[in-house]
């Protein structure tokens, strides 16, 4: 009874958090890029330029749905019922909201047409955080969304950069609406914070550090971060050149969101301890990422 309640719970804040997301998304398109006819990536962007190359006789949310109809059918086969349902919602729900979610005219009206450069930021910015809300909780918006999963399935590239290569054309195409260049520029300006944005809010708490430890009592940190952190210590043989003394280096990887607790317990055993930190990335094995190949 308690796991089935636990279940229940974890799908309704999974779909809490679709729904957020996605409002974000729609509120980014329709507060700022539609209105300055800024086009961004993805099937949205598809949308925007027949919307605009129809003369605003095809709706953005109705080019949306259809595109989404096609891509879902192959996003459903390959990465599976779960995600199919859950993305069936995200394409509905965003769907709905282009067509009911009015432009908000206190936000419009504050940027006028001197100010498309900061539209593109922040349309770029608020969509980008949305969907990675949504990709967080396992839903999808469609589109190149779809497209950003199946390929972060099987390799270890970020959904930013699926996004950055695949809605080059897209925004290219932006061009034929008013055959003006900038449109162009305000686009890729928009996909570049866009991508920016996914990438930090969804691999932002999975950066980590390596921490080099020199101390004499070296085993003590050790003991204490396998038993309070619950990290793994390796320790390497190593001679002070100027002492000549013999003793180990420690080698410790964590999230950054756990360096705090490292430099804690180094301090209450030495407070004299020599560390240096540094960034890493591609950390694989147990506690951090699952390499992902064919």
């Amino acid at each position: 009874m308690i796991a089935t309640n636990n279940k229940i719970y974890r799908e309704l804040r999974s779909y809490i958090g679709i729904t957020t997301g996605l409002f974000l998304y729609v509120l980014a398109w329709v507060a700022f890029l539609i209105p300055n006819e800024i086009v961004g990536g993805g099937a949205t962007g598809v949308a925007t330029v027949v919307y605009y190359l129809s003369g605003g006789f095809i709706s953005v949310g109705y080019s949306f749905f259809i595109l989404n109809s096609i891509l879902l059918i192959i996003g459903f086969k390959i990465l599976g019922n779960s995600f199919g349902i859950k993305t069936i919602y995200g394409i509905a729900f965003t769907f709905i909201m282009l067509a009911v979610l009015p432009e908000p005219e206190f936000i419009t009206k504050s940027f006028r047409e001197s100010d498309k450069l900061v539209c593109a930021i922040l349309g770029g910015i608020v969509s980008g955080f949305g969907i990675a809300i949504t990709f967080k909780n396992g839903g999808s918006a469609g589109g190149t969304d779809i497209v950003a999963m199946i390929v972060n399935k099987y390799r270890n590239i970020s959904p930013g950069k699926v996004f950055l290569y695949a809605d080059l054309i897209i925004i290219g195409s932006s061009f034929f609406i008013n055959y003006d260049f900038r449109t162009i520029v305000y686009g890729y300006v928009t996909m570049a914070v866009f991508s920016y944005s996914v990438d930090l809010l969804l691999s932002g708490s999975k950066q980590s550090v390596q921490i080099l430890i020199i101390s004499s009592k070296y085993e003590k940190i050790a003991d204490k971060i396998n038993n309070e952190a619950y990290r793994g210590v390796t320790a390497l043989h190593s001679t002070g050149w100027y002492s000549k003394r013999e003793s180990n280096v420690l080698i410790v990887i964590v999230r950054k969101k756990d360096i705090k607790q490292i430099y804690q317990i180094i301090n209450s055993v030495d407070k004299d301890a020599f560390i240096s930190e540094s960034n890493v990335t591609g950390v694989y094995g147990r506690g951090f990422e699952t390499m992902k190949a064919k």
